[in-house]
């Protein structure tokens, strides 16, 4: 109730703002320009445990097709209306591999029609996107915005306007993203949708909203990003529902038979980005105050899963090497709930490491490594307060990701494949797919989702009966 407030909220302070502006309008879309020597500004782009978004020479890193802000809509001409209207329809279905008790085979059986409206005036712009959504998995699920279920999504809904020649403001519901990494996150703690990206829905959808104000400070010696979130958002985050989990404390998978119902915090969330180009080089550090985004903790006396208080101090570095570009990023996350880590029921303190390396191979062929580390902290104590049966992390857990992306037919075809393999877990996660864009409006994509591993117990084994294929046929208007 408190999250769909906010949202009226900031809608209602988007309309007041959108109805005194009565000022000439520049072309759609542009922001005010940028009043220092700095990169142009920008919008700033776990899984249980680390997963998480291959690079360009902004200040924002680029992301996989569907993430980040679209500026499609800008219009070019003198006269035009400051409004604009897209969207799209969008029909996906998918079937399950693997028999999962706790489920049903269908996967995904989707009808969905996206609607964005876009207002572009001469200092503010806004706006507004909703999903509609005929879902034959969870068709029964009321409306939660804060969840992202039920048969309507609000997606966003915001202004963003200048106060000054120094600070931008954006409030309201928006999709926030920054870091170097490619469906690998670190620093970004802004809410992810692992349902959505576990089941064959586009990329985009791995990136849930926020209900935040966003101030964008410029200055000559760097710049600054504050993200205020007034009430905790946390991930969508494997809640048994759609996708089956191990669960530790009871030693078995569990399902839509058993889901998750945790406790949510009502608390803020505060998130920092000071960032600067340097001698050709990306350099940016990252600081984060609230809670762990999925429910990582576990109250005995309440019976309910918890979000253990968190906080995270970050860097990352990006810029050219030989013919491609390398990048880097670490993050310190500081376990508030359990400092000593003795607590089996919450999560320790950890540190992450995260290298990269992109590629053009050939022309129109395009491949990225990853390396990625989390290292367990007071894994001592960890270790000693374990109760007997409960599977044991290792106190190094890494990870190996390869992107390759192949464009044909006068690039109207993608061939893209994104493998995770961690050689500590011997588990893995594959993401081959073709999509065809038939015309400027007609696009179809087929894939898989493929999971397994030797052991039930490890992050991407657990869902080995949640490996899947689909198909989707999208209409963009």
């Amino acid at each position: 109730m408190k999250s769909t407030l906010r949202t009226l909220l900031f809608s209602g302070a988007m309309l007041t703002v959108l109805s005194v502006t009565a000022e000439p309008p520049l072309p759609g879309g542009l922001e005010p320009s940028v009043p220092t020597k700095q990169a142009p500004r920008s919008s700033g782009p776990a899984l249980p445990s680390g997963l998480g978004l291959p690079g360009s020479a902004a200040p924002e890193p680029s992301l996989p097709s569907g993430l980040g802000d679209d500026t499609s809509f800008i219009n070019t001409e003198k006269s035009y209306s400051p409004f604009s209207v897209y969207g799209f329809a969008e029909a996906r279905v998918g079937q399950r591999t693997h028999d999962d008790e706790h489920q049903r085979n269908t996967f995904i059986g989707e009808g969905r029609a996206q609607l964005t409206l876009d207002y572009a005036g001469e200092t503010v712009t806004a706006r507004v996107t909703g999903d509609v959504l005929f879902d034959d998995v969870q068709r029964d699920e009321s409306v939660q915005l804060d969840r992202g279920r039920g048969p309507f999504d609000l997606r966003e809904a915001w202004f963003q306007m200048p106060v000054n020649q120094h600070l931008d403001v954006k409030a309201g519901r928006q999709i926030l993203t920054w870091g170097v990494g490619d469906l690998l996150f670190i620093n970004d703690l802004f809410p992810k949708d692992w349902n959505s990206f576990f089941s064959g829905r586009d990329t985009e959808y791995l990136k849930a909203p926020s209900d935040a104000v966003k101030l964008a400070f410029y200055f000559e010696p760097a710049n600054l990003d504050v993200v205020y979130v007034p009430e905790f958002d946390s991930d969508r985050f494997i809640d048994g529902r759609r996708i089956s989990f191990y669960n530790p404390l009871i030693g078995d998978h569990t399902g839509r038979d058993m889901p998750v119902n945790p406790d949510f915090p009502h608390g803020r969330e505060l998130a920092l980005r000071l960032y600067k180009n340097l001698a050709g080089a990306e350099v940016a550090f990252y600081g984060y105050d609230g809670y762990w985004k999925s429910p990582n903790g576990f109250d005995p006396f309440k019976g309910q899963n918890t979000f253990p208080e968190l906080r995270v101090w970050g860097a990352s570095l990006r810029g050219n090497l030989g013919k491609g570009i390398a990048s880097g990023e670490v993050g310190y996350y500081d376990s508030r709930d359990d400092r000593n880590g003795d607590n089996p029921l919450i999560n320790n303190s950890e540190s992450r490491l995260l290298l990269a390396y992109e590629q053009e191979l050939v022309p129109s062929l395009t491949g990225a490594l990853q390396y990625y580390v989390e290292r367990l902290e007071d894994y001592d104590n960890y270790r000693d307060s374990l109760p007997a049966g409960m599977p044991q992390r290792d106190k190094y857990r890494q990870l190996l990701t390869n992107r390759l992306t192949w464009l044909t037919h006068n690039q109207n075809v993608t061939w893209s494949l994104f493998v995770y393999y961690s050689p500590t877990d011997k588990d893995w996660y594959a993401r081959p797919k073709v999509s065809w864009k038939a015309s400027d409006q007609l696009l179809l994509e087929t894939g898989f989702n493929s999971f397994g591993g030797s052991e039930e117990t490890t992050f991407f084994g657990q869902f080995e009966e949640a490996s899947s294929f689909y198909a989707a046929i999208r209409y963009s208007f």
